[in-house]
């Protein structure tokens, strides 16, 4: 049984040469995936994904000339879980990806992020411009946006599973229970069309949701929001940057997909008729959308 649980936590691509590496990055090893070969284009998941969700995005960037580097951020599949909820404050995910991008390599690279990989994307971007060539960022609000929306009723409704996550124990319990039923439901029922995720990813996905320790780690991101907030200096994102946002997302309002010009004055939003799930649900338009942003000088 363990051989199989390991081959689903690293799938492997019959058509595409994908290889799988770790990375000490600082106080952590993260696990990541490498494909292609050309400039470096980093893709950070979202709750309560792992690399895999960029399984489509890989394959393009690979084909089209770039090398694509997705990781397990650090409490996710097979990356470390460190202790404790200050071990998931936004400075230490910041400076995962600074130390991945540098154990790569690179000098300055293409980040994107979809929901928390996002909201790590917003921050590296306001903490590492020296790094960052260009910004893409799915269904995922600029920070400012995020904090002014959460005290809106609309944003409220939407986001009530934040609220629950600051319990302790209680949400690991609700989300474990009849093998994490509430993520498979997400996953069958987000979608606008059937079958975006198939019997062999939610294998996939329940592998690494039930690695030791990895749901309090997933959850340990929004307990340390919460108590600590973003914990970067905001300042304007002057890299080009391209907002991807799905407009019938049930977690956030379609309204978040604009940042503030002043904040982020060479940002571009593009929308797509998709839920939360966008790059799954709707890859190739995704991959349209990602690639003509990098072919552009």
């Amino acid at each position: 049984m363990a051989g199989d649980v390991s081959e689903l936590m690293r799938p492997s691509f019959d058509d595409l040469a994908v290889t799988h590496h770790d990375a000490d990055v600082g106080d952590v090893r993260l696990h990541y995936v490498s494909a292609g070969d050309g400039p470096l284009v980093v893709l950070l998941h979202g709750f309560p994904e792992f690399w895999y969700s960029w399984r489509h995005q890989i394959r393009a960037l690979a084909r089209a000339g770039y090398r694509a580097v997705a990781p397990d951020l650090r409490g996710y599949n097979l990356s470390d879980k460190p202790r404790g909820v200050h071990s998931y404050r936004i400075p230490a995910l910041v400076e995962d990806v600074a130390g991945l991008i540098r154990a790569c390599g690179a000098s300055r690279v293409t980040v994107v992020g979809h929901d928390w990989g996002g909201v790590v994307a917003w921050a590296f971007a306001m903490q590492h411009p020296e790094l960052l060539d260009r910004l893409v960022v799915l269904n995922s609000p600029h920070p400012k946006s995020m904090a002014r929306a959460i005290r809106t009723r609309k944003q409220l409704f939407k986001s009530w599973y934040v609220f629950f996550f600051q319990l302790p124990w209680v949400p690991e319990v609700a989300l474990r229970s009849r093998g994490f039923a509430a993520f498979v439901r997400a996953f069958q029922r987000d979608p606008l069309v059937a079958g975006v995720f198939d019997r062999s990813d939610l294998g996939r996905y329940a592998a690494a949701w039930a690695g030791p320790g990895a749901l309090t780690a997933m959850l340990n991101y929004y307990r340390a929001l919460g108590r600590t907030g973003v914990g970067v200096t905001r300042r304007p994102i002057l890299a080009p940057t391209l907002v991807i946002w799905s407009d019938r997302d049930r977690y956030l309002g379609r309204e978040l997909a604009e940042p503030d010009p002043d904040l982020v004055p060479n940002a571009r939003v593009e929308r797509i008729d998709a839920s939360h799930w966008v790059q799954s649900e709707q890859p190739e338009r995704v991959n349209e959308l990602l690639l003509g942003f990098l072919r552009r000088s």
